[in-house]
């Protein structure tokens, strides 16, 4: 589905990435660790069609992907993207008409009644549909982290870019948030690549684990950029590896054995 080829990004004379050479596969579940300013973010923008590599290929459906974002991607950040002044529906609403009509962003008459109902079916499936006419405040953290999940969702994207989208949740909160990405994921069949700080969730959720890092992750040089030093199938690290990986990163919880992962 994707494939990046000798990707290179720099920004003047800093380089970000380097010596990209990935391909990832319709419905994988790619979960991304590493040191902070490693570009694992600045990797999920070349995605989205944000930014560009500055030297090499990112290929999607064998196409170069576009200079901005298509319906096929959608993205959630840590920082909650909702419209604070609208209800958690018309947080819908409002993104679903200027998907239809980019220029005056309006619905007819027939097709609000349409998307109302899709709208509201979708809150449904992200444990919203109780709360459609409260406002953003009124909503728990996880509460606007679902909302956010659906914004992203209402293209019925092909791909679902998450960047430590649950970095500022309480413990229970991304448990349950963990469950509904799973539920999400294996019901609408989508590709998923998810930044995470956390060693344990990179594990826990992800298919595949990338470790972004540079090659000599004790090299200062700006020259040189980050690239995957690890690509781990998940259920194939051995402990030693993953306490190698624990120590070089640092997650926000320390786990000693692999076994407590799963």
């Amino acid at each position: 589905m994707i494939e990046v080829r000798n990707a290179f990004k720099h920004y003047g004379e800093q380089v970000i990435l380097e010596k990209l050479n990935i391909t990832i596969q319709s419905g994988e579940f790619i979960t991304m660790v590493g040191p902070s300013g490693c570009g694992k973010s600045t990797f999920l923008k070349m995605i989205l069609g944000t930014e560009k590599p500055s030297k090499g290929e990112v290929i999607l459906n064998g196409n170069p992907i576009p200079n901005e974002p298509s319906s096929d991607v959608g993205v959630v950040f840590q920082q909650y993207s909702v419209f604070s002044h609208l209800t958690v529906l018309d947080n819908l609403l409002i993104v679903g008409r200027f998907k239809r009509n980019k220029t005056l962003g309006f619905f007819s008459r027939q097709s609000k009644r349409a998307f109302t109902e899709k709208a509201s079916l979708l809150l449904q499936k992200v444990g919203l549909k109780q709360v459609l006419n409260k406002y953003p405040h009124e909503l728990s953290g996880g509460m606007r982290q679902r909302l956010a999940i659906a914004q992203a969702l209402l293209g019925e994207p092909k791909i679902l870019l998450l960047d430590e989208p649950f970095g500022a949740l309480d413990p229970g909160t991304r448990n349950d948030m963990h469950k509904l990405v799973l539920e999400l994921w294996r019901e609408l069949g989508i590709t998923v690549l998810m930044v995470t700080h956390d060693l344990k969730e990179g594990f826990y959720l992800g298919t595949r684990l990338w470790v972004f890092d540079k090659a000599n992750h004790h090299n200062i040089d700006k020259h040189q950029g980050s690239t995957i030093t690890y690509d781990l199938p998940i259920g194939n690290a051995s402990p030693e590896l993953y306490q190698e990986l624990d120590d070089k990163i640092q997650p926000v919880e320390t786990l000693t054995r692999l076994e407590n992962v799963r």
